[in-house]
């Protein structure tokens, strides 16, 4: 069978870097090809040498038997090709439709509003990706833009799919309706790439795995040929094992974090919360299980004080810190690692020292009559850096240049910097390899032994059942259910995530003040 594309020694350059070294990729018709590797391995930089947005210093690129030169992404998509990236391409002040219809060159001078939302909403619904065609793209989650790209990728009907994390915000239902989509496209002939570090996903769904490793080729085989810790270790190198921890609860549980009937609106000024309960105990994960845009981020913003609360109440250690400000919050102890890292948590074009002290830059050991102590910075961020292993291209240097999962860790450990007795954790490990994953788990875990009271948020039901101690499900603003880790089962968490089952009105036990 003649290959629909082949890279053959594709070389990418940057600044002292090689991110691409002489890498081979090759993909048939129909087929489901897995691309693996750790942050940093070059898996994102090879698949924009293929759509355009980079050009390769060596190498080539045969489409169909026939050498291609994609200079420009103009020129990837008249081939048919297409792909969701892992940073959303979408123009944050138009609408869901007006950004499927930009994108897939179906527009007119006189379009039809109405119609454009109607077409999108039938085409989402299809693909069982539900989005609000209405919705300004700043209005939706990080799991809701994702969901975009992806209905935008099949709307253009490419013929060759590039995925990049594309079940990072799907329900084990969702994602298997997805893959069960893909099928039937590759099933028609159309080729499938997707990126992922969900190894089940890799050994269940695809036909062939190519991994990378430090910007190099180290193997491709069919997935039957191979098993989930060979390909561990091939993309890192070493063999990694499991996060696991006894879980013995306090002998007697203290609560840290209590809400009590919250509710709180959304940036569409629609009820977001409607009356949330829940209370986080000192020494304890308190796993949050949903579909991205379930109001996830507003949870979140009103127990760190970035919303107000529309009604409710919040209690940090018996004192009700309700709509106080974000930073007499913070300086209670409560750590916040946000969904968005290079949005919220993190400034892409500064150093990391000065990322370092974003929390507490006017506290006495960083700064002294107005004036930042720079020895104590420089010292305290290569502290950071020693103790959780962050890779990086400088203390000087500009953020931006590093992965996702130092990024990451270098997020969590000045969060942990001060010792929280409550850390709020959005999707820790979202778009992170296997690697930089067991480091933050390890973080967390270490945290909770230390007594810190943990909020975990994540729409990966392994991670939770393997940290939580209890997980809560969210649905339209509400937990719906809240069950003990012993109780967990993938299929019953993935029904509640997308409202079967449950009581919609059930409040949790044990919250105080509330009726079990």
């Amino acid at each position: 069978m003649q290959p629909v594309l082949e890279m053959k020694a594709i070389t990418k350059r940057f600044p002292g870097v090689i991110a691409n070294n002489k890498v081979d990729l090759t993909l048939y018709p129909g087929e489901i090809h897995a691309l693996l590797g750790e942050n940093g391995a070059g898996k994102s930089t090879l698949m924009n040498v293929l759509t355009g947005i980079y050009a390769s210093n060596e190498g080539t690129i045969f489409l169909n038997g026939k050498e291609v030169c994609i200079d420009r992404p103009k020129a990837a998509v008249d081939l048919g090709i297409g792909m969701v990236h892992q940073h959303f391409k979408l123009v944050d002040t138009l609408s869901v439709a007006k950004n499927i219809y930009l994108a897939s060159g179906k527009s007119r001078f006189f379009l039809s509003e109405r119609e454009m939302e109607r077409i999108v909403r039938e085409r989402s619904e299809e693909y069982n990706l539900s989005v609000d065609p209405k919705a300004l793209v700043w209005q939706l989650s990080v799991g809701e833009q994702q969901r975009v790209e992806i209905v935008k990728l099949l709307f253009c009907g490419a013929e060759l799919l590039i995925l990049d994390e594309p079940t990072a915000v799907l329900t084990p239902q969702e994602a298997a309706a997805l893959f069960k989509t893909l099928r039937k496209m590759a099933q028609a002939g159309k080729s499938i790439l997707f990126i992922t570090h969900k190894l089940f996903e890799v050994m269940t769904y695809a036909d062939r795995i190519t991994v990378l490793r430090n910007g190099k080729s180290v193997g491709t085989m069919r997935v039957e040929e191979t098993s989930q810790q060979e390909l561990i270790r091939l993309m890192v190198g070493r063999d990694v094992m499991g996060v696991t921890y006894e879980r013995t609860k306090p002998e007697e549980p203290a609560p840290v974090l209590t809400l009590h009937g919250v509710h709180a609106y959304g940036d569409k000024n629609t009820m977001a919360l409607n009356g949330i309960n829940l209370c986080v105990y000192k020494g304890e994960i308190l796993g949050i299980a949903g579909v991205a845009g379930n109001g996830q981020r507003e949870l979140c913003e009103v127990i760190v004080g970035l919303k107000k609360a529309a009604g409710g109440s919040v209690v940090l250690n018996d004192e009700d810190v309700t709509n106080r400000s974000a930073k007499y919050i913070l300086d209670k102890g409560v750590a916040f690692v946000p969904e968005d890292r290079m949005g919220m948590g993190l400034v892409a074009s500064l150093n990391m020292m000065d990322n370092a002290i974003l929390r507490d830059c006017g506290s006495p050991k960083n700064s002294r009559r107005g004036m930042l102590r720079k020895k104590e910075i420089l010292a305290g961020t290569q502290e950071m850096v020693t103790r959780h292993e962050i890779k990086n291209s400088g203390l000087f240097r500009p953020i931006s240049l590093m992965s996702g999962g130092n990024l990451q860790k270098l997020l969590l450990a000045r969060e942990i910097s001060g010792n929280p007795r409550v850390i709020v954790a959005a999707y820790p490990v979202h778009g992170v390899d296997v690697g930089a994953t067991e480091a933050i788990h390890r973080i967390l875990l270490k945290q909770r032994a230390e007594g810190t009271a943990i909020l975990l948020i994540s729409e990966d039901l392994e991670e939770l059942y393997a940290l939580s101690d209890r997980v809560g499900v969210l649905f339209e603003g509400r937990i719906v259910d809240t069950v003990d880790i012993a109780d967990f089962t993938y299929e019953g968490i993935g029904k509640l995530m997308v409202g079967i089952g449950g009581g919609q009105a059930r409040v949790e036990k044990g919250v105080p003040g509330v009726e079990s």
